[in-house]
């Protein structure tokens, strides 16, 4: 492995506004949805329009890291993640002045695209201030900040809504990224050298992609993550449908329902960190996916003999687990040895999440709210994808190419190790 030149010292600091960023992501997805429906009704439009303002954030949040990423390579994390950052606010501040609803699905695309940026930045500069066991624990606890997200965002939101309308929440949106932007400017020093960046354009973009698809660990652990990041979509898609509307919980004990997953998803994603750095990262993963698929099972059983609410329960639990101790040894596996390529790196691994995620999210409506057995398939197809991916790319233990830089600064291909 080619040895990295950045110097592995972070304080605590800078630690907590690095896993801060990644609030980024599932604060703009969630933490207006109790007020959806009002925003429905107040710019008259139809429901599945007022939906498509949770979809065109997603788009953004997963086109926006493809973006983000190589540039953070090329110019450095500090640039971009400043400019990312000041576009969250204003776009955020746009969203709550937007008066039609197509606005605010432009709004929400962008505001997704800026929002992107924190998440990649996140990651890659975690890569160029840790190495080994601590990188691990860093992606482990970027696992569990993103579960105790999904479980703030909405509690947020509908305490906010209380207080003011669908337009308050998202300008306290913009007051969280402009909180983030004062830590960023007062905090965040360039974590990428000068001498570690690539350059070269969009070919060597072009180039850099190349090189990380055809490393097959690379590819396997993005694809894994991927394919069971679509089964987890798919649960935050259905779940609502699935326990208000066939099991009648009313939408306290489904706070409660999703509480617990969101918790299971957390304490499993802090498991998961540790076991991986001081046991085994392929053997972790395997765990995880194996945990996914006994949930995604139960979830299609359910579906085809109705069974009872606790099965649910149980399986939807152990599912949203199993994803989150993936999450860890599959982030570790695809950036560890691409130091200089981080942000890109990271890029593909989040925009594969989100994608994955957004094409998974709508298959499970088309079946109808009236079955668990659609949610119940797309999560065991997914799970089976993650499987074939595992086997076929993870499981065997390749050589890994190694990059460094040239002279101009491009990375290259040097040795296999």
């Amino acid at each position: 492995m080619t040895t990295p030149l950045t110097t592995r010292r972070v304080g605590p600091v800078l630690a907590t506004l690095l896993m801060l960023l990644t609030v980024f992501g599932p604060i703009s997805m969630d933490l207006y949805l109790p007020v959806l429906p009002a925003l429905t009704d107040e710019l008259g439009a139809t429901t599945s329009a007022a939906q498509l303002t949770v979809t065109a954030c997603l788009i953004g949040l997963a086109v926006g890291q493809v973006i983000a990423g190589p540039l953070s390579d090329r110019f450095g994390r500090r640039g971009p993640l400043i400019i990312g950052t000041i576009a969250y606010v204003i776009t955020s501040a746009l969203c709550a002045l937007s008066p039609s609803i197509e606005l605010l699905i432009l709004a929400r695309l962008v505001q997704g695209l800026a929002g992107a940026v924190g998440i990649v930045i996140a990651q890659a500069a975690g890569r160029d201030v840790y190495e080994g066991g601590a990188l691990i624990r860093y992606y482990g606890r970027l696992t569990v900040l993103g579960g105790l997200a999904a479980i703030v965002g909405p509690l947020i939101g509908g305490q906010l809504a209380r207080f003011t309308d669908w337009r308050g929440l998202f300008f306290f949106l913009a007051g969280i990224g402009a909180v983030l932007l004062v830590a960023v400017l007062i905090i965040f020093g360039e974590t990428l050298p000068s001498q570690l960046r690539t350059s070269g354009g969009l070919k060597q973009t072009g180039r850099d992609f190349r090189t990380l698809l055809a490393d097959r660990l690379f590819l396997g652990a993005v694809l894994v993550s991927g394919f069971v990041n679509a089964a987890l979509f798919a649960y935050l898609s259905g779940a609502t449908y699935i326990l208000q509307g066939i099991y009648g919980l009313s939408p306290q004990e489904y706070s409660l329902a999703f509480g617990l997953n969101s918790a299971g998803f957390m304490v499993f994603g802090y498991v998961a960190g540790r076991a991986a750095e001081r046991w085994s990262e392929r053997g972790t993963l395997v765990i995880g996916i194996v945990m996914t698929a006994i949930g995604a099972l139960g979830l299609l059983a359910t579906g085809l003999w109705n069974l009872s609410l606790w099965v649910v329960i149980v399986s939807l639990l152990i599912m949203v687990s199993g994803v989150a101790v993936t999450s860890p040894p599959t982030t570790s596996l695809a950036l560890a040895n691409y130091p200089q390529l981080a942000g890109t790196a990271s890029s593909v691994l989040g925009c594969t999440r989100f994608g994955f995620g957004g094409i998974a999210a709508p298959l499970v409506g088309l079946g109808g709210a009236c079955t668990v057995l659609p949610l119940g398939i797309v999560t065991v197809v997914s799970v089976v994808l993650a499987v074939i991916a595992q086997i076929a790319l993870v499981g065997a233990r390749r050589p890994r190419p190694e990059i460094s830089l040239s002279s101009n600064g491009d990375a290259v291909l040097v040795q296999e190790s």
